[in-house]
């Protein structure tokens, strides 16, 4: 038997500043070694035309839905025999619309059903769906990180600690995935696993590494004899907290992932997000204090945003000198609680955004209150070639901290450069066009 495992890229294209998907190498390490294993990462590779054997599973996000169901559609034209099996944050949240494309679809996390899904495989007795309960993380020991050999992800390692979050931020698929389950690996497993990559520079793909702060300081004090360099999603609540902010700074932590979303409260408060605006610039201060570059997230589109919170934001982040920024329309994700909010409202461009021939990378998927859907989708684009032209990038260099991590700070602002030009307005569903 052989299974074909495939991440699809949201367009059909490649790009420069992919990192490995951990969901793939879990899956090889769960599948028998009786059976012949394939895997191709279409964000840096181009994928096949046919495939054989006999099934081949997607991990399906949701701007890549598109995608992924042309490809089912054309490699079961190839191969009537193939089975298609998708899974992922999609499919959980469109299990309907996702069995109109594959034979079996996995809800939740796929570790506690895998094995079960290959014992019916064998039997050609799959199921249509396969419920986790997503309460299960797996050793280092049973991470095989050999299905990605030979392929050219970004130098930056990845691992996962934790999954899931305490927070309910009513945008959040993540949320809308685990509910208010958590799972996490032993603290031992994931050290180990750090230290064995060959990675010198690592990324912590945790949803929010402030979980449990007792468990936090144990993880850093581990793994700060490592001595490598790391990144992490994190909550701005850290800079409250100066004893994890050294230990990050002690352990190597050169960059955290932090969702400021807004300058305004009322926007703040309507998401669900604790902090306020007024704390903003000195958390910045005191996380910035200990050598950590920042990468802000700013959301635009909520009911408060106008014109003018577009060259707020700017100013903002420009004062700061943060080192990377995203600014994002607001994307409304299947089965979080904004998308049914907003559906009942009749304010979403499309009810399956996603698959409308319309929708491009950028563009706006509701009709915000203040602002037209273009003047959305342009005031995101500008901000974003605004913050990543040469000459901003030259002057948030100029950022003590930036300036201490010179080179990552590089690296990932010219990374950014070159894909934000490269994406914007593309079209997905891997046509290529604009």
């Amino acid at each position: 038997m052989k299974i074909t495992f495939i991440r699809p890229s949201m367009t059909g294209k490649q790009s420069s500043d992919a990192m490995k998907p951990l969901v793939f190498a879990i899956l090889h390490s769960l599948t028998s070694k009786e059976i012949t294993t394939a895997f191709y990462d279409e964000c840096v590779e181009k994928l096949p035309e046919d495939v054989d054997g006999d099934a081949v599973v997607f991990s399906v996000e949701t701007l890549a839905a598109k995608r992924v169901y042309s490809l089912a559609k054309k490699y079961k034209q190839g191969n009537e025999n193939l089975k298609i099996i998708m899974g992922g944050f999609h499919p959980t949240a469109c299990p309907d619309e996702a069995l109109l494309y594959a034979d079996s679809i996995v809800i939740g996390d796929a570790e506690s059903v895998w094995e079960s899904l290959i014992s019916d495989l064998r039997k050609d007795s799959l199921k249509p769906k396969y419920v986790s309960e997503n309460d299960v993380m797996l050793p280092f020991a049973k991470t095989d990180h050999s299905i990605f050999r030979g392929k050219k992800y970004a130098k930056i390692g990845v691992v996962q600690w934790k999954r899931g979050c305490v927070y309910n931020c009513n945008f959040c698929s993540i949320r809308a995935f685990y509910k208010s389950g958590r799972a996490e690996r032993e603290i031992n497993d994931v050290i180990n696993e750090i230290a064995e990559a060959k990675e010198k520079i690592f990324f912590i793909a945790d949803d929010n590494l402030l979980h449990d702060r007792t468990k936090l300081k144990v993880f850093l004090t581990e793994l700060a004899p490592l001595k490598k360099k790391w990144g992490c999603q994190i909550s701005i609540n850290v800079a409250k907290d100066p004893e994890i902010l050294n230990l990050m700074k002690k352990s190597g932590c050169v960059i955290a992932i932090v969702g400021f979303e807004s300058l305004n409260d009322e926007t703040l408060s309507g998401i669900g997000k604790q902090q306020r605006v007024t704390e903003y610039d000195n958390a910045i201060r005191v996380i910035h204090s200990y050598g950590i570059m920042l990468y802000a997230t700013f959301i635009f589109g909520y009911p408060s945003d106008t014109l003018d919170s577009f060259d707020r934001v700017y100013k903002f982040v420009k004062k700061h000198k943060l080192a990377i920024v995203n600014f994002n329309p607001l994307l409304v994700m299947p089965g979080t609680a904004l998308f049914d909010e907003l559906h009942e409202q009749d304010k979403l461009i499309d009810n399956q955004w996603w698959l409308a021939n319309t929708y491009k990378y950028g563009d706006a998927t509701h009709y915000p209150d203040n602002i037209t859907p273009v003047q959305l989708a342009e005031g995101c684009k500008k901000l974003r070639y605004r913050f990543y032209s040469l000459q901003s990038i030259l002057w948030r260099s100029l950022n003590p901290v930036n300036i201490k991590h010179l080179l990552v700070f590089t690296l990932i602002n010219v990374i950014s450069y070159v894909e934000i030009r490269r994406k914007q307005r593309l079209k997905h569903g891997g046509d290529g066009r604009r």
